[in-house]
């Protein structure tokens, strides 16, 4: 009993404040040790997704990765959020379309999109049924092109029965009459989604493209470099044709602009996921510098962030520029960095845990269809443009708001 006693005693000083401790002046470190306890359970492979991601992603960044799942959950999935995704890289070659994007779309957790046009132009090959297969890296590239098969690092595609004949079908789209106008890439692509989303139709495939799933849930999809895709250059192809199709990137700018500035006004937020960084991510963020700097409306950056990249922030490229930084540029409002998260990791792995995770823990928004929008939108931002500043049309005119 004496020797269970001392071990009892033993213990329970174990557990209290040394007298050293106790004499030092730490007046904030009961605030620094206030973090959750890192001593996660055994992991049995009995686990939900989504409590590992909260109970064993506790550093480095998996906890960036949980902390951004659960800023995407918890803020801003509110109702009143505006939510723009920006897309990357090659995300829907690597079956991320499908996977992820398309059931966030149709769970309304996406509201509007900026993408690489390849990723919309890979897009196309799901919609056709042109099948898209698991390769490797360690393959001869020679003898690849011998055998007609084009390489994404470890994804294959065929070169004539995959992108020559989704070209083929781009261009005979791309002269119909509907296209032969002036227009910005959201109707550009939406065009391009109803005749995807009848493309899986006939095929029997369901949820497969982004183009198609964008398309039925009035989500516009912005490239922020038109002529860099195939896309583009299959736009560019046929106006040697005499084709009448213009694409006008202006038309991007301001109806991306429009958006955040209604759901400010709206009374609500403007939210960003970020995958990956390049031309997509500035697009979407440069919305905010579109606003203060060039329209001199007073507004004061985006409310929630996260992005997932790969990228460092002292090379000099975008793709790794911190929400710090963005700061500076009254991208982000200064009040709202808590709500700023940066997970360094590749996207392939962190877009499935987010998607998985966010339809585990909300359910599905209403959808805000801001593709239907983007008229009305846009009035109120040329009106608010107006109003701050002594300006008047390029011709003299007065500008026609009402």
């Amino acid at each position: 009993m004496a020797k269970q006693s001392r071990n009892s005693r033993y213990r329970e000083n174990l557990s209290e404040t040394p007298e050293w401790l106790k004499a030092k002046k730490c007046p904030h470190r009961d605030k620094y040790m206030s973090g959750k306890r890192i001593q996660p359970r055994n992991i049995t492979g009995k686990e939900k997704l989504a409590d590992l991601v909260d109970e064993a992603f506790l550093a480095y960044n998996a906890a960036r990765l949980k902390e951004g799942c659960q800023l995407f959950v918890e803020k801003m999935l509110q109702p009143d959020v505006t939510i723009g995704m920006s897309i990357a890289g090659a995300m829907t070659p690597a079956g991320m379309g499908c996977s992820s994007v398309v059931p966030l779309i149709k769970a309304g957790f996406v509201d509007w999109i900026v993408a690489t046009g390849a990723n919309l132009y890979h897009d196309m090959h799901f919609a056709l049924n042109y099948p898209v297969r698991v390769g490797s890296f360690k393959m001869d590239d020679t003898d690849l092109r011998n055998n007609d098969i084009v390489r994404i690092y470890d994804v294959l595609l065929g070169y004539s029965d995959c992108l020559m004949a989704t070209d083929e079908i781009l261009r005979e789209i791309l002269i119909q009459p509907e296209f032969q106008k002036e227009m910005g890439t959201a109707e550009l692509h939406y065009l391009l989604g109803k005749y995807c989303a009848e493309w899986e139709r006939k095929h029997g495939l369901k949820d497969v493209s982004v183009l198609a799933a964008a398309y039925r849930a009035g989500v516009p999809c912005y490239t922020s470099s038109p002529g860099d895709s195939t896309i583009g250059m299959n736009v560019a192809g046929v106006e040697l044709r005499g084709n009448k199709l213009r694409v006008n990137p202006s038309i991007d700018v301001n109806e991306t602009t429009a958006f955040v500035l209604a759901a400010k006004r709206g009374g609500g937020k403007s939210a960003v996921v970020l995958w990956g960084g390049g031309s997509p991510k500035n697009f979407m963020l440069q919305t905010e510098p579109q606003i203060q700097e060039v329209l001199r409306i007073k507004e004061y950056g985006q409310d929630y962030f996260l992005q997932v990249t790969d990228a460092r922030p002292d090379t000099g490229g975008l793709s790794g520029a911190t929400p710090s930084e963005a700061v500076s540029w009254g991208k982000v409002d200064p009040d709202r960095l808590p709500d700023a998260v940066v997970c360094y990791t590749d996207s392939t792995i962190a877009m499935p845990l987010l998607a998985h995770y966010a339809l585990s823990r909300h359910k599905p928004r209403k959808l805000k269809r801001l593709y239907d929008q983007r008229p009305k939108m846009v009035k109120a931002l040329t009106k608010e443009y107006f109003a701050h500043n002594k300006v008047k049309m390029i011709d003299g005119s007065e500008p026609m708001l009402d």
